[in-house]
């Protein structure tokens, strides 16, 4: 006979999904530590090859700096041009789309899932995040579930968005609030070159 976490009997039926979700989670683990692992390789190329490998998409002349952390890879997809800091994390569990010509800075937290508080199991809520084009985002910026980034938007360092974020909308505070607007309402930028070794 199986059980729970909670101590209930589980028939093997029951049993079954769990069992293979726990398994597949061990697998997910694993996989995460090694993206952990080449992260630390101070090559762009290296590590754009194997964040491709394990599912993201990553678009034509964008990089991923060195530390970078994620959650369940095949759900990030990240367009063309677009820089992303060191230290990061993103967040795969639901959707996760980054624009392009998008600027991340460093030790940047992108979160798609949380826990429901008024879950009686403490169950987690999914949420799909997505950032448009010609965004900047400063250090130290977390981004919670369900928040879109609107074109052009900026986050000031140490924001924490809570609620979506509307096109050329300036943002900053804890919750984030709108503390201005970007004037250049035609962005056509391209960033340029990373930063070697980083």
């Amino acid at each position: 006979m199986f059980k729970d976490k909670n101590g209930n009997n589980l028939s093997l039926g029951q049993a079954f999904p769990k069992i293979t979700n726990r398994i597949f989670n061990y697998w997910l683990d694993f996989e995460l530590m090694l993206l952990r692992w080449v992260g630390l390789v101070p090559s762009h190329r290296f590590r754009k090859f194997f964040y491709q490998l394990a599912g993201i998409k990553i678009g034509s002349g964008s990089v991923i700096h060195m530390w970078a952390n994620f959650f369940d890879p095949r759900n990030i997809e990240i367009g063309e041009d677009s820089i992303i800091g060191d230290h990061i994390f993103l967040d795969g569990r639901s959707k996760l789309t980054i624009g392009n010509h998008v600027d991340i800075a460093s030790q940047v937290l992108i979160y798609n899932s949380e826990h429901n508080l008024e879950s009686s199991e403490f169950k987690a809520r999914n949420e799909k995040v997505e950032i448009g084009n010609y965004v900047f985002i400063g250090p130290r910026v977390i981004i919670l579930p369900g928040v879109t980034i609107g074109k052009g938007a900026v986050v000031a360092a140490g924001a924490v968005v809570t609620k979506s974020v509307m096109d050329f909308e300036i943002v900053g505070g804890v919750p984030a609030k709108a503390i201005g607007e970007r004037k250049n309402k035609k962005p056509d930028y391209k960033l340029g070159r990373a930063r070697l070794f980083q």
